[in-house]
């Protein structure tokens, strides 16, 4: 819808203005999407201070799409955009250039600096991210579907777990099921990690196979038009022993103290402090080490970042993830996630929404 991106243009050039430059060279692919609607494996937009003469690069093979995606745009076509670019904002007499210095390459800048025409860059911070921070209501409803679709795949994959199933088989059942029930893809690579695997927060699933007596975490989630989706679940093969459900009642009563902290205002790393604090009360500080959560939209990690020592506030409209967990080295772990919208009415309302109780398969 050219007119959502026409208006994040318009409040992107605010930044721009502020740094008293000419124009921005957005070239992280996200970015450019979230301002354009294109999405392109070589694309970059020149978007100038004031007016509405913003240039969209990209090469012949996304031609089309930029027609079709962001007609509104001036379209150049070139292979080698960056040069492109700068030599189109050399040409409309900017000077002044700032860059996405935290996507862009030494090597690439270093391009743009030799150039003779005087242009001078500035590093332009990560302004479009804070954009994307807030989400409209287009951008929240297909972050839900997302979640939708892999709760649906989960309560697919749910009956055909079963003793002597690889770790990678669970993987591709669940890939399988979200792309059956229309997701274009995963939105990351899933996790399946099972027994002492579970200790290890991002396991790459293996051809272990599931053991009666195992706890099994699955992280996992679907991508939909762009916008994806997050969430974990572990399950018991067999009666839990002792310890693997208090683990497991901890890192849920840490993940609720976590949800319950979100709202309109507070700072992110006190969401972060409600949930650790359980856990560390429990004796298992030094088994829970990674931040809380963080935000989900056009990529799967994004800003906000719910991690001890994380500054700002959470606001309106902002899906985070509220994702603690417990790992024991050699005897194998619990994570519990899931996708929650912070809301001005206070609280959070919950995207994905299988049991959080423990499943006993």
């Amino acid at each position: 819808m050219p007119e959502i991106h026409a208006a994040r243009r318009r409040r992107a050039q605010e930044f721009i203005r502020a740094q008293d430059a000419d124009a921005v060279l957005i070239t992280a692919g996200p970015n450019v999407r979230y301002l354009t609607g294109l999405a392109s494996s070589n694309a970059a937009l020149l978007l100038p201070a004031d007016g509405d003469r913003a240039l969209l690069a990209t090469d012949s093979r996304y031609t089309g799409a930029a027609q079709r995606d962001a007609p509104d745009l001036e379209l150049l076509t070139e292979r080698f955009i960056e040069r492109a670019l700068a030599a189109e904002a050399s040409r409309r007499g900017m000077r002044k250039l700032a860059f996405e210095a935290h996507e862009m390459t030494v090597e690439r800048h270093g391009e743009l600096a030799a150039r003779p025409d005087g242009i001078a860059t500035v590093p332009f911070g990560r302004m479009i991210e804070a954009l994307r921070t807030v989400k409209d209501a287009e951008e929240l409803e297909k972050i839900e579907v997302a979640c939708q679709l892999s709760d649906a795949a989960l309560a697919r994959v749910l009956p055909q777990l079963k003793e002597g199933m690889e770790e990678r088989a669970v993987a591709l059942l669940l890939d399988h099921q979200m792309a059956l029930l229309g997701a274009e893809r995963p939105a990351f690579d899933t996790i399946v990690a099972s027994g002492p695997n579970g200790a290890i927060p991002h396991h790459a699933p293996t051809g272990r196979p599931l053991r009666r007596g195992d706890l099994v975490t699955m992280d996992f989630g679907a991508l939909h038009d762009g916008y994806h989706a997050d969430m974990t679940r572990t399950v018991a093969i067999g009666a839990p022993a002792g310890w693997q459900r208090d683990i497991y009642d901890l890192v849920a009563t840490a993940q609720r103290a976590g949800i319950e902290a979100l709202a309109d205002g507070v700072e992110a790393g006190a969401v972060d402090a409600a949930a650790r604090e359980v856990i560390e009360a429990a004796g298992h500080a030094g088994h829970f080490q990674h931040g809380l959560g963080h935000g989900v939209g056009l990529e799967i990690h994004e800003a906000p970042m719910l991690g001890y020592g994380r500054t700002g506030k959470l606001s309106d409209r902002v899906p985070v993830t509220v994702e603690p967990g417990v790992y024991l080295p050699g005897q194998g772990g619990v994570r519990i996630e899931d996708v929650l919208v912070v809301t001005a009415g206070g609280g959070a309302r919950t995207l994905t929404s299988t049991t959080r109780e423990l499943l006993v398969l």
